[in-house]
């Protein structure tokens, strides 16, 4: 799609209006700076960007959206960018640079709600509270949610918080550190006060907090879990507790433009849920099409994939899956990771590797115990030489004498064949036209899930479980 420039919202005049830049807040030198050198880093880590009319549809919303802040009057300050990961998440960082991911932009339902949580992430740059953010890191040296995937109740907070950590410039860090419950109240109401100014419904910011919720609820108890997952990428306070002061703010009365038609058709085809290039999760298996290999986690466990590394997460342990180059041998790669481990004082070694074959793979691993926050605690490395000098390896953590509940997942690993591969399709966002006959039942059955499609079918389109469709609305469908 092109000719997006004024695919925003207006006023009553017809033309959208710009908050005037102040020196207090505007894009400075150092900001552009700061940001150029993130940027590529962050698309790095969230899979990259997507291209196409998806994303510039996107960018012309979000920087509709971003003018309104008073951080710079010229759209072509702001860097807008649809992000090709499959978690829920929106961030802005200083120097103009706006994110969202396909995943969240799926999840709304107009255009306004788009603006809304665009709005808030530039309301928070606007209020400066990266800068805040930074000096909180700089002082209590936090690790962040995202790289953190074993850290948790078995660790507890002390120096084996460090497995599973990713390294990130200062620019990326500042993703990972959570916003306080005021910064993330004086966002949103500076994102309700942007859409206001953008002449869209400033409600949509309740809305699409409200669909957050509700996703956030559907995927703790498809996994088993109590929200310990949350939504927006664990950065943000539950939105369920913010819905009601976002309605307030807005006014329950208040109206503006929505533009859902507009908003169904630029998302159309939009990938859905994982991209086979970085992996697929089903369930308890996970399948790469491109690096050939599959494996499955316990029952009980839930899978999460990131760019860098598959989560596996439980109540009895926490484990990750990733690879590297073997450089010398498997022994020295298994060594390299338990140092990798280690930090400071609390070495965590082995005492001595051991060999077995995993469906043709020569394997090399180790247990060794450690002090965690919570008692001792057994850490155990799987490395799996896949041949050309590829070597993929788990890490895992449990409670002492605990480890045996991931041999099942060791010895899952395996070679995908080629009409295996064939198979994996991606899923797609599909705006469908409800005809006659239809009912939300009946369209929830199209849903490319085998678990929950109806639940998945409501919370995708905002629609409770008493909605009726009507001929000639249109509805999100998830496809294959």
């Amino acid at each position: 799609m092109t000719g997006l420039v004024a695919c925003g919202a207006t006023g009553g005049s017809g033309v959208v209006q710009a908050a005037p830049s102040t020196a207090a807040n505007a894009i400075s030198q150092t900001d552009k700076a700061q940001g150029a050198k993130a940027h590529p880093e962050l698309l790095a880590e969230f899979g990259g960007e997507v291209s196409g009319s998806q994303a510039n549809y996107v960018e012309a919303v979000g920087k509709t959206i971003a003018v309104q802040s008073g951080l710079s009057n010229a759209r072509g300050d702001f860097t807008v960018t649809l992000l090709n990961s499959p978690i829920n998440n929106a961030f802005a960082i200083p120097g103009g640079y706006v994110y969202v991911t396909r995943q969240l932009a799926s999840l709304m339902n107009n255009e306004a709600e788009l603006a809304a949580v665009l709005g808030h992430e530039v309301g928070h740059v606007a209020a400066r509270h990266s800068a805040k953010r930074q000096k909180t890191a700089t002082r209590n040296s936090i690790l962040g949610a995202l790289g953190s995937v074993l850290s948790g109740v078995l660790l507890g907070d002390n120096a084996f918080g460090q497995l599973g950590q990713r390294v990130f410039s200062q620019g990326s860090q500042l993703l990972t550190l959570q916003f306080s419950r005021s910064q993330e109240l004086e966002a949103d109401n500076l994102g309700i006060a942007y859409l206001r100014k953008a002449g869209y419904d400033p409600r949509a910011m309740a809305t699409v907090l409200e669909s957050l919720a509700r996703q956030d609820a559907l995927e703790a108890r498809l996994r088993g879990t109590a929200n310990q997952v949350p939504e927006w990428a664990s950065t943000h306070p539950n939105p369920a507790s913010r819905v009601r002061d976002a309605l307030r703010t807005a006014g329950a009365n208040a109206d503006g433009l929505t533009k859902r038609d507009a908003f169904l058709s630029g998302i159309n085809g939009l990938t859905y849920g994982d991209d086979p290039r970085q992996g697929i999760v089903e369930g308890l298996t996970f399948r790469h099409p491109e690096l050939r290999f599959a494996f499955e986690a316990p029952q009980g466990f839930y899978l999460v994939n990131g760019t860098q590394a598959v989560s596996i997460n439980g109540q009895s342990g926490k484990a990750e899956f990733t690879g590297g180059r073997i450089e010398g041998s498997l022994d020295s790669y298994v060594g390299k990771v338990f140092a990798g481990l280690s930090s400071g004082q609390a070495q965590i070694a082995p005492q001595a590797l051991q060999s077995t074959t995993v469906n043709g793979m020569p394997v090399r691993y180790a247990t060794a115990r450690a002090q965690g926050g919570s008692g001792p605690v057994d850490v155990t490395v799987f490395a799996y030489d896949f041949g050309g000098g590829q070597a993929y390896h788990f890490t895992a953590i449990t409670q002492a004498g605990n480890a045996g509940v991931f041999n099942p997942m060791f010895r899952s690993l395996r070679r995908l064949s080629a009409s295996e591969v064939g198979e994996i399709k991606p899923r797609r966002i599909s705006v469908v036209t409800v005809g006659a006959g239809d009912t939300v039942q009946s369209l929830a059955a199209r849903m490319a899930y085998k678990d929950a499609p109806l639940e998945r079918f409501l919370v995708l389109n905002g629609l409770q479980s008493d909605a009726r469709l009507t001929p000639g609305q249109k509805v999100k469908i998830v496809t294959q």
